[in-house]
């Protein structure tokens, strides 16, 4: 049986406090979110997740962002990923090119996560890069929907193959929008029509083959509904449940982001997202808040376990990995495509 409380929080440094391994044991929590705060090494990470895997029977999924580019939580012995945008601008010259490093990329992420005992990355962004926002940019494949989408196969694909389930986001799309949702609240004035035709392709592509999660933006489209995405019966029920026929975990985006806090207090603000259609909620950040929404949130939990965002294969550790001809062959990949310039 698959733990599905709905909360998925983070924690504040490199090994788990008292006061950490005592709230992780609460039934309303079903994951964990790491940051650069959590790491300094592979064996302090590889210790750290064995330490939150043995709290609970079944297991708390470790999650984190770690895309490439600017959003990357792990750095010093991981491989140096690019941001998304430097594989796209080599689609632009070989497609196939393209599409292999891609896959690539997300087989050599989820490879080197899941060596450390990390379950699930946030991966892959499904935003278009149209040159507007200030928080998406090269984060983004392309400027092309159909390239968006097609990259972002093949990337799942890579992860795949290291065992790992996808995340796609920021749904419906937050390639459009030029304010940052972490600092201030942000509206995207297009028409559904327009949204259809273009940031909803790479969501349409990926609820069809299948992805295991979709998480969603804090952005207002106010000519489809007053309320954020995440916080929306429209978008999450009516559009990307029935019309797009998704049938995995819907994630919010942090519930602690200045664009999620009209909501009123934390507790107020977690149960308009589960109310509005979300699985499981983020609450990165805020290390005090965590107890008071576990007094204050009487939510049942979710019907949607986490059996599909669970590896589907054993991994090897870190020193084991170093030798893996796989891996080797994918550094190589990287290192030759993908200079320290596009980073």
């Amino acid at each position: 049986m698959a733990l599905n409380g709905p909360l998925v929080v983070g924690i504040s440094g490199y090994e788990l406090s008292l006061e950490e391994r005592e709230i992780l044991q609460h039934p309303l929590i079903s994951g964990v979110i790491l940051f650069t705060r959590n790491y300094q090494s592979p064996e302090q990470l590889s210790a750290l997740t064995k330490s939150i895997h043995e709290l609970r029977d079944p297991k708390l999924l470790i999650t984190v962002d770690q895309e490439g580019g600017r959003v990357q939580r792990f750095r010093a012995a991981f491989t140096l990923l690019p941001p998304a945008g430097a594989i796209g601008k080599l689609y632009d010259q070989d497609s196939k090119l393209g599409l292999e490093l891609a896959e690539a990329m997300g087989e050599l992420m989820a490879m080197e996560l899941r060596a450390c005992g990390v379950d699930l990355s946030f991966a892959p962004v499904l935003d278009i890069d149209n040159g507007q926002s200030k928080v998406i940019g090269n984060r983004g494949f392309h400027q092309n929907p159909s390239a968006v989408a097609k990259l972002a196969i093949s990337y799942v694909k890579g992860m795949k193959q290291a065992g790992m389930a996808a995340i796609g986001k920021h749904y419906p799309g937050h390639g459009s929008v030029i304010n940052d949702t972490h600092l201030e609240s942000a509206t995207d004035p297009r028409p559904l029509s327009i949204i259809e035709q273009n940031d909803l392709i790479p969501f349409k592509e990926l609820a069809e083959m299948g992805i295991a999660g979709m998480m969603a933006a804090h952005v207002i489209y106010p000519q489809v509904d007053k309320h954020p995405a995440g916080f929306s019966k429209v978008w999450l029920q009516e559009i990307l449940r029935k019309h797009l026929n998704f049938r995995g975990i819907i994630f919010s985006d942090d519930l602690g982001m200045m664009a999620a806090k009209q909501y009123g207090d934390i507790v107020h603000t977690i149960k308009a997202a589960l109310d509005a259609g979300c699985d499981r909620v983020l609450l990165c950040n805020e290390p005090d808040s965590v107890i008071k929404v576990l007094d204050g949130l009487k939510h049942s939990a979710s019907c949607q376990t986490n059996s599909i965002l669970e590896p589907s294969k054993a991994s090897c550790d870190w020193q084991s990995l170093k030798g893996n001809p796989r891996w080797i062959e994918l550094q190589k990949s990287f290192k030759h495509y993908c200079h320290p310039g596009a980073l």
